[in-house]
């Protein structure tokens, strides 16, 4: 995606509103600090010379987060060499010692996703036991070896074998229900991206954190950033984003089913002050930079106004996910589908940690392959869910599944039972680091919610611990057509 110096401008100008809003909403920001996990990517470059980096990435290193003025509403506990090293390890080792070293003072605690700030906790479950000597005796580990790092981490990081005592005690038991706010009392919310398919994580969120507030802040894509969260402290499932006119020229194409179906001219592009609330639209937008009338992918759900702004809500990416004949099976019906077979856990004290698929069409007739990774909350009783619970999971998908699909199941035959696959804890860990190894920045990166590379199909089946298919066929019948 191109870009220019203004554009830069441009999007500083959106993040200097984000703590403006939450004041409104948070009281006393300014008095402490936020622990946030915010990584590079190296660059490369283009054949012509320009240097090719995630949108992230160019912030970070632009002027206006390196020369930042101080403000005490943005005050990281992460010091900035450990940001802007290159090295993920690296980074994320220095920025979460750093911030167990300043835990007190510590109100909110975030990552670009929500899969990041899981990404984190993961982290501190693999390497807590390094932090603890580290802290105890106030020097860093050998593994942390850029320069620049270490000589920020040594201005912070003395003899502390009290802190050290509490992170053993805190993590030697294996009961991380709660980490967060018993690792960082004074933490007021997550600040993390939980629409979309981040929503997934939502449960697993609350389980770490204790059931603190999570706020989307701000709606943007390497494309362009679009606009914010004038009610931060919403539910997840009410998030509306207002566009901020002055970051693009936007423009709105309706998403009409029916119409699409039938022959005739393409509906006509709407402008952001004609968009009516209760409809649909696929995001268009011209930028500063170059791009003309680009379709992002996203499509929005108008939900109001704030004084003449239309809201949005995020509704699911375009592309379709899943098709094995002529079911069409998006990212928002998959993701409905998971959450709907997610209640039959509950019972059992386990939660879809994550998930992706793949449609599996190899046999006659070819069939949706879910792959899940399970949390069993052990220290709350919970208990590894059984067969016959999994395979209900399995049902419970199909049923959730669009009168196509369940057409194609029930009737003509012609899609076999959906399967899942349960893979092992640390499996989709595995599946980031090879995204990451192949050039993938660890800012941006989600799960795939779909995949067809066969490497990474050949990784999650190794990593697979049981199976199980749908047990009968979904209910289907013609007048049943939602």
């Amino acid at each position: 995606m191109p870009t220019i110096q203004e554009e830069l401008d441009r999007r500083q100008l959106l993040y200097s509103l984000l703590m403006p809003v939450m004041n409104l909403y948070v009281a006393g920001l300014d008095k402490g600090k936020g622990l946030y996990f915010l990584f590079v990517k190296s660059e490369s470059k283009t054949p012509g010379g320009l240097p090719a980096r995630p949108v992230l990435t160019s912030y970070y290193k632009s002027h206006h987060f390196r020369a930042r003025p101080f403000d005490p509403y943005n005050v990281y506990t992460s010091p900035t060499a450990a940001i802007l090293c290159a090295d993920a390890f690296q980074s994320m080792y220095s920025q979460m010692l750093c911030g167990l070293l300043d835990r007190l003072a510590v109100l909110r605690v975030g990552a670009v996703f929500a899969s990041g700030l899981l990404r984190a906790i993961r982290f501190l479950q693999l390497h807590w036991q390094e932090f603890a000597r580290d802290i105890a005796t106030g020097t860093l580990s050998s593994m942390v070896t850029d320069a620049a790092v270490r000589d920020a981490v040594a201005e912070v990081l003395k003899p502390d074998p009290g802190l050290a005592e509490f992170i053993v005690s805190e993590c030697a038991a294996g009961d991380w229900a709660g980490v967060v706010t018993r690792i960082w009392p004074n933490t007021k919310y997550l600040d993390v991206i939980v629409t979309g398919a981040m929503a997934q994580y939502i449960p697993t969120l609350e389980y770490y954190s204790g059931g603190l507030p999570m706020t989307c802040t701000m709606y943007a894509s390497s494309e362009c950033y679009f606009g914010l969260n004038l009610r931060p402290m919403c539910k997840p499932r009410e998030v509306s984003y207002t566009i901020m006119p002055n970051m693009a020229y936007f423009e709105f194409l309706p998403v009409d089913p029916a119409a699409a179906a039938a022959s005739g001219p393409p509906p006509q592009l709407v402008d952001l002050a004609d968009v009516e609330v209760g409809q649909e639209y696929e995001l268009v937008i011209t930028t500063y930079a170059g791009l003309c009338r680009y379709r992002v992918g996203d499509i929005l759900h108008v939900t109001g106004f704030h004084n003449a702004a239309p809201q949005f809500r995020f509704v699911r990416r375009k592309n379709v996910l899943l098709s094995i004949e002529s079911d069409k099976t998006d990212e928002a019906e998959l993701q409905r589908a998971v959450e709907r077979a997610t209640e039959l856990l509950k019972p059992w004290g386990a939660t879809v940690v994550e998930y992706t698929s793949q449609a599996e069409t190899r046999a006659i007739p070819g069939h949706y392959v879910i792959y899940w990774e399970l949390l069993v909350k052990e220290g709350e009783g919970g208990r590894w869910p059984g067969k016959e619970v999994l395979q209900a999971c399995c049902l419970e998908m199909e049923e959730a599944m669009n009168t196509v699909y369940r057409q194609s199941r029930a009737a003509d035959g012609s899609i076999g039972p959906l399967e899942i696959r349960v893979v092992r804890g640390g499996t989709f860990e595995e599946l980031m680091d090879y995204a990451i190894a192949r050039g993938a920045s660890i800012n941006q990166y989600k799960a795939p919610r779909c995949v067809t590379f066969p490497p990474i199909i050949e990784l999650l089946d190794s990593r697979v611990v049981e199976a199980h298919f749908s047990p009968a066929t979904p209910e289907w019948s013609p007048r049943r057509n939602y």
